[in-house]
Formats: C-alpha cells, structure tokens, sequence
C-alpha cells in the first residue's frame, strides 16, 4: 500500500479520531473526534506530521504522492460545501493552520481567506451580497500572506492601513468602506511588489503550497523553538497542516467569533468562560486589536458590551451544550474556538485547556467529585511543574498599596520588578538576577523569550484569551492584561497610569495577576496557604506515591516550612550555613588561621554551642523525623577575608600581625578549591573541626531527648569520600565521639553514619563504601560537576550554547543527565545493596526538585529524594506520576 499522507474531515465522517494526534496534531486529531461525533465542524483534511518529518528530512521537499492526495481530498471538500477552490462564479475559500501534537499557541503560523484573487472576490461579492465584507476578507488575506509566506514585513502594510484611516478620519477598521478596503488591496499589492519584487500570487493552488510550505517551515521559527524549549517539546515531532473551509464571522452582526474555556482557566470554577466579537474573524480576538466581548451574563460586569447570551441567544444556548458534550467526552476542560456564519453555529478547534495550577487542582478536585474522572487520572492531570506557580508568596493583603492601574486578572499571582518595554532587554536584564516585569501594549509571539525571562506580564491590550494571557498562564507567570488604564509610549519607555501618574523604564511596579491590579512600588508578600483542594489532592499524592520526599534545610525556619509543605525529614543540613553569622565568622576564622591544634580547639570550643543550638533547633522541628547533617564540605579559604580592611580587622581580633595572616590566607589559596582541601579531606587533616561538629550533632540529640523525651536518630553524613579508607577512619573517630556524649548524657540515641557520593570513584566502589557507610546520600550538583568535569559556577557562560545547539538535551545541573551521571546513581545503589542490602539511599543535590529526575530516582529505587522547601510538593507529586507510570510530558 502507498503511504498516507492526508487524512479527511467532514460531514459527519472522519479518517482520524482523538488519539490519532501524534499523527494528526492535536488540532487536526480534535477536528476529526468533533466530526465524528456529530458537531458542526466545517471540513477539511489534515496533512499529517509525517510529512513534517520528510519535509525536514529531504531538503524541504515533499513525497511524491501528496500533491495528487492533497487534490483529491480537496474536491471532498469542495462537494460538500457546493463550491469550487478557486473558481470566479462560486469560490471555495480555505484556512490553512498548524496543528502540533502538543499545544503551541500563537507560535507557529496561520492563514485564513486563501483563495481570493481579483476574480475570486467578486465571487465571494455574488455568494455574500456584501462586497464590503469581501474586500475586508481580501486585504487580510494579502495582510496574511504576503507577512507569513512571502517575508513581507507586516508593519509595512499596517502603516498603510493607519494613513487610509487617517485619510478618512476614522479609527476602527470597520468604518473603512468597500471603496477603501479595494483601495487598500491595490496599495498592499503594490507595495509588495516594490519591497519583495515580486508579484502577489494570483492562482489559488500557488497561494495554497505556499502557506502549507510556510506552515511547516514555522516549525522551525524562532518563537516555535523557543517555546518547544521551554516546555521541553521534541523538535522531531513536527506540525500537521490542516487545510479547512472557510466559515466567516465578519459577515455583518449576525455572524460572530470567540474563544471559550469549557471552565475559568484562572479559577478552575465550573461557569463556561469565554469571549466573543461580534462582525470579526478569530484574528481579532486573540490578537488583543479589539476588546472583546463576555460570552454570558456569568461574566458580565457593569460597563461591558452585551453577552453573546444576550445578543446571539439560539447560538449561545448551542454553544452551551456543546461546552456539556465535550467535557463529558474528553473528561477535561476544553479550550474551545467557535465562529457563527449568519446564525449558523461552527466549532473550529478544541483541546485540553491550558490553565493554572490553581485551575489545574481544581478542576481535578472537581471533576473526582463528579464522577468524570478517578483519584488517580486526577493527581496525572497536574503537573509536577505547574506546582510550582502556587508555592510562592502572594500579596500581603495588610500592606500598603499605591494602585495605579487595573487590568484584567489573567494569571494569578503576585510579581514584582522593574519595569522594562522589550522582550530582549527583559531577557538580557533577567540574566543579570533582575527581576522584571515586561509591559507591552500587546505581546506577539516574538515575545516569547522576554515573557519567559520576566516575573510578570503588564499589556495595554487583550483580553482574557489573548496571547498574553494564555502563554503566561502556561508559563505560570503572573499577567494583567487588557489594562486601558495605561498609556504606553515606546518612544520614551515609560507608560501613563491613572491620575497621570508615568512610570518609566527602570522604575518597580508591582502586579497581582488575580485581582488585576498594578501598584507602584514593591509591595510585601506572604507566604501560601496549602489547604483546601491542595490539601486534597496531595492527599491523593501521598497515597499513591513510594518515594519519600525529604528537604534541604539549614535552619529551623526552613525545616518549620519545609514540614508545612509535607517534608518527611531533612535530606540535607549544610553545617557550613551556619558559619556566616557575624557573630560566629571571627570564631571560624580565628580557628583556620590558628598556628596549632590547641589554637584550633579553642576557637572551635566558641562555635560548639552555636552548633549545638541550630541543631537543637532544627530537631525540634524535625521531631520524629530522620535529619541528615552534612559535615564542614567547603574549602577552609571561602570563610576567610579578601580585603586588607577584613584582614587588619581579623588582626587586632586575634592578636596577631596583619602580614602574618595574610600570609596564611594567600597560603591556603586553591587553584581549583572544587578539586582540592574540602570535604572528608578537611576531616582527615583537621580532625578536631569534624569532631566539635558531630559532639554539637549528639548533644544536641541527647538534650532533647534526655529533657523533651522525644525520639531523635541523627545521619551525620561526611562528604566526598573517595576511598573506604578515608570513611573508615572517619566514621571512627565520629562513633568515638557519640559514644562518649552518649554515655555522658546517660541516655538511648540511634544514630547513622554515612557519606555523601558525589565523586565517580565513589561510585564506581560503592560496594567497598558500603561495608563502612549505613546510608548514601547522592550529592548530584557535585557528582554532575566531577563526571562532565565541569565548573557550575563558570559553566553557565557556555552551557546554552551547547543546550541549543543539540549537544546536550538541557542543562544538566537543572535536570539530572540520566545517561551519564544517572548511572554513576544506578551503578552506585546496585554496588552499595549487594554489599549491605538494607542501606538507605536519596539524592540531596537540586535534581531532587526537577520532576524527571525524581521519575528517575523512582525508577533506579532510591528510598527518597531531597530539594529545597518550596519545592518538596513538586517532589512529592511526581513521585506520586512515577508511581501510576505517569511523566510530566506535556501532552499527557
């Protein structure tokens, strides 16, 4: 059999259905479903993602066979709708649209009206009766196409449309006459022909390869990369291309266009959500040109225009019920596109609606209630990822706030930063650790990057489904859109709020993306309460999860947090952390720079109790649960002085010459302090330092358990371990040292010693490691540094490089390199369990927050993973995805 390349749509039949989308595309996989099962879809076929694959894969050809594929299906189409592609009497038109497996909204390319040409037109005059409207469809048509297709910058044609307005004395487009609009074709043409010099296509079947050409070849533009890496899409998957009839909703005020949400994405409230414009085509809604206008009285609030309830009552009641039809056949929320064609009600997409993470829980929560889906499918519905958009602060609604503007509450949440007019200078400040928030009078497309880059997104322009709006609510990013209270200039970067108050480049605002709110200055936040249906479903999580999910905390604040967000234990305690106070830095210094083990013991004997209180702390918070505390790991020169006023301060402090000191501290200098004196080998060296810490680790434990009579069982883990020999000793003197403050304390305290691996030696000997170590806990950030040889700090000046050019797959200090530094993992638990079987095993590097390394960890049988604070529900959910055989891929 010949391959098939084209799969057909319409009049109740389709070739392809729902779970066809890797072929289809979403859309086209949607469009063929809504088909089937009996919606007024217009038809069309699908050119499947196949041909993406070749296009690419063949020096942007394509296979032989599709053109005579492409014709045939064509000619259904046109039977259908009793008219022909391209004949001067009775014309077809057609959309020509992307349609990836994974929903990209707004950045690959569309083209609507194609079809029209100087004698088609005056077919489309003879079928509408309305030749206005058909030199409206005509200059979009060339606004489209000559901008998608041919290179043509848009901006160009935009001007002459604003100087035809200007001309006229007018200010919305649908003032201009059919006399302006033919007028305006002729200078589009024209215009065309003198910046491109070429000639706009004439014949429909040209017009038709070029758009499916350039469809495709907007797969590879650069706003569709960006977002692919973004939302880690595989660049092998490709876009479908379908080819549709045309239906118009800008064929007077009968006909109408909009986007619906089959529930709030914002809120997840279950009220059908959405927008409409009467008289225009879908174009104009999501582009934010027009304001657009609430589909129900739900939404409606005083000073809006009528509701499509109101004003296409029949259509809305429809439209209604097929919101009902499809939630209870996909079980989902839908994002739904509709167009009415003089009265006539048409669906021209669905799919699963991007929403929230608020939304996401909800709808879940909700949807369990109902019957629609299971507790499982629930907790699979919301991504690991998107938790992370609920664990950050809000708004301290005590605080002070100078409003200067409101807006439309987009996405949810609360940004602050500075203010900045363009994507790149948002990405180029982001990068420098501003934060910013991006102000536009509307996003495009081309903003990807800065809206990416920015805390929040602030636009003139839009409304509710606009691009703004729904690419920052799939980012998780705070949005007020939609804002007319604000003035943008461009010119002068800065924009004019209420009052007159202007707001320039540079200056701080502050946006609540719930309420809508834009206030000047920054306001102070508090943090998430994580109950209701939070509450629930991570409920649900903790049922179906096996891995456990423990935190990175230094202190009892952190470990008070991290409990609230369901940490089962301290993973990791970083004893250096607590070094730093003011108080505490002249001990360690006075103790580094010592001349001998006496000097050394007597400074340590004024960091014990300090120690000991952190500890005594983080216990109390901890109660119950196991706390593992990382012995000193960092270079001894990182605590000490640089500058000379430091130095000559240090010296009166301890008495001793400045010269003498900076001598010492230029002595313990390290090349390469990575590779060099920290660690274990610190331990070795310094032995007294390993032993003040773990004698503050078991009073600490004793205290509380002799006079607070709870249990305590603390992991004192030392770190870097290369050898067995060099844990052996160490664990030695640590066990000496605890059973001395146990039998002082005259009281029962388990204890654990074990190492950090995060060498490949210790790795690769974990089964000798093994005999010596009672747990292991991975040390990814450093294991990742030590097996790619690679420098965190410095690396981030070329690791992009490498992440867009292919060489590597993404970061691999944000996500865990699994092919690589995930075996060193794998190896290590199968050596350390062959040699003690019980052993406990977790990772305590940052990969314990990204969801596919916690898969992994599942996966190779770790017994938990640990991350910091905010991110222990991200953690926890996507052990929950690793247990029910889930993943965080986007199109799940």
């Amino acid at each position: 059999m010949a391959a098939k390349y084209v799969y057909f749509f319409g009049n109740g039949q389709a070739e392809g259905k729902a779970d066809m989308k890797n072929l289809l595309g979403g859309k086209g996989a949607n469009l063929a479903e809504m088909t089937s099962i009996g919606l007024p879809v217009p038809p069309g076929f699908t050119i499947s993602t196949e041909v993406c694959t070749y296009y690419y894969a063949n020096n942007e050809t394509y296979p032989a066979s599709l053109t005579a594929e492409v014709e045939a299906h064509l000619k259904q189409v046109e039977a259908i709708m009793g008219r022909t592609f391209g004949d001067a009497r009775n014309p077809l038109l057609v959309s020509v649209r992307s349609g990836a497996r994974a929903s990209m909204p707004g950045m690959m390319d569309t083209i609507l009206n194609l079809g029209l040409n100087d004698t088609t037109v005056q077919g489309i005059i003879a079928q509408s009766g309305d030749e206005r409207f058909a030199y409206d469809a005509y200059r979009r048509f060339v606004q489209m196409y000559s901008d998608v297709v041919m290179g043509m910058d848009k901006h160009t044609l935009e001007q002459l449309l604003d100087q035809k307005k200007a001309e006229k004395g007018v200010h919305l487009d649908t003032d201009l006459t059919a006399a302006d609009w033919q007028d305006l074709v002729g200078q589009f043409k024209a215009r065309i022909k003198a910046d491109l010099g070429k000639e706009f296509p004439e014949d429909p079947k040209e017009q038709l390869w070029g758009a499916i050409g350039a469809v495709f070849g907007s797969w590879m533009n650069q706003r569709a990369i960006t977002y692919r890496k973004l939302n880690n899409i595989p660049a092998d998957w490709g876009t479908a291309v379908n080819v549709q009839a045309m239906v118009f909703g800008n064929m007077g005020n009968d006909c109408a266009t909009g986007v619906a949400f089959t529930r709030d994405p914002s809120t997840g409230e279950n009220y059908f959500y959405g927008e409409y414009l009467v008289n225009a085509q879908g174009e104009d809604v999501v582009a934010g040109i027009r304001t657009p206008q609430p589909i129900n009285l739900h939404q409606k609030k005083p000073g809006d225009l009528p509701a499509m309830e109101e004003v296409l009552p029949e259509c809305y009641k429809q439209l209604a019920d097929i919101r009902s039809i499809l939630e209870k056949h996909y079980k989902d929320m839908q994002d739904i596109e509709f167009t009415i064609e003089k009265g006539k009600l048409f669906m021209l997409q669905t799919r699963n609606g991007k929403r929230t993470a608020h939304a996401a829980i909800k709808v879940a929560v909700d949807m369990v209630k109902e019957g629609l889906i299971d507790e499982k499918t629930a907790v699979l519905r919301v991504l690991p990822s998107q938790l992370d958009q609920l664990l950050h602060p809000s708004l301290d609604p005590k605080a002070e706030k100078k409003i200067i503007a409101k807006g439309l509450p987009a996405s949810p949440g609360a940004a602050g930063g500075t203010v900045v007019f363009t994507a790149d200078e948002a990405e180029e400040l982001a990068k420098n650790g501003k934060k910013v928030i991006l102000v536009r009078i509307e996003t495009s497309p081309e903003d990807i990057h800065g809206m990416h880059a920015s805390q929040g997104i602030l636009t003139a322009r839009g409304g509710m489904t606009s691009h703004a709006a729904v690419v920052a609510r799939g980012m998780g990013k705070c949005c007020v859109a939609g804002c007319g209270d604000i003035k943008v200039n461009y010119a002068e970067q800065s924009f004019t709020a209420c009052g007159g108050v202007v707001v320039k480049k540079g200056d701080t605002i502050t946006l609540d993306g719930s309420t809508g709110q834009v206030m000047l200055g920054e306001v102070p936040t508090v943090p998430p309460q994580m109950t209701g249906d939070f509450g629930t479903l991570m409920g649900w999580v903790d049922r179906f999860r096996t891995l456990k999910v423990r935190t990175n905390a230094d202190t009892p604040h952190d470990s008070k947090v991290a409990r609230e967000f369901g940490a089962e234990g301290i993973g990791l305690c970083r004893t250096e952390h607590m070094f730093f106070e003011a108080e505490r830095i002249a001990a360690v210094r006075e103790m580094i720079l010592a001349a001998d083990v006496e000097g050394r013991e007597k400074a340590l004997a004024k960091i014990l109790p300090m120690q000991k209180g952190d500890f005594i702390g983080i216990f109390r918070e901890m109660k119950g649960l196991p706390v593992t505390i990382r012995l000193l790991d960092p270079p001894l020169h990182e605590f000490l002085p640089q500058e000379d006023k430091d130095i000559d301060e240090l010296s009166r402090t301890m008495g001793v010459p400045a010269a003498t000191l900076k001598h010492k501290v230029e002595f313990l200098h390290e090349f390469n302090p990575m590779l060099g004196h920290r660690g274990c080998r610190l331990g070795i060296t310094f032995p007294e330092i390993y032993d003040m810490q773990v004698r503050a680790i078991m009073e600490a434990a004793c205290e509380l358990v002799k006079n607070e009579g709870f249990s305590i069982v603390p992991e004192i883990m030392i770190p870097l371990i290369a050898t067995v020999k060099e844990l052996a000793v160490l664990k030695a003197n640590a066990v000496r040292v605890c059973d001395e403050v146990i039998a002082k304390y005259g009281v029962q305290v388990e204890y654990l010693i074990g190492t950090m691996i995060e060498l490949p030696r210790a790795a690769l000997t974990a089964d000798e490691i093994a005999v010596e170590a009672e747990f292991f806990s991975y040390g990814t950030n450093d294991l990742t540094q030590t097996t790619f040889g690679l420098s965190r700090d410095d690396a981030g000046t070329f690791l992009p490089s490498y992440v867009d050019a292919g060489i590597l797959p993404e970061d691999p200090f944000v996500s865990l390199d699994q092919n690589g530094v995930g075996q060193l993992l794998k190896m290590g638990c199968e050596r350390g369990r062959s040699t003690r079987p019980n052993i406990k095993l977790g990772i305590c590097g940052e990969h314990g927050g990204d969801p596919e390394s916690v898969i992994f960890c599942h996966k190779i049988g770790l017994d938990y993973v640990s991350c910091s604070p905010f991110r222990v529900p991200i953690a926890r959910l996507a052990a929950a995805h690793a247990a029910l055989g889930g993943g965080t891929d986007q199109t799940k």
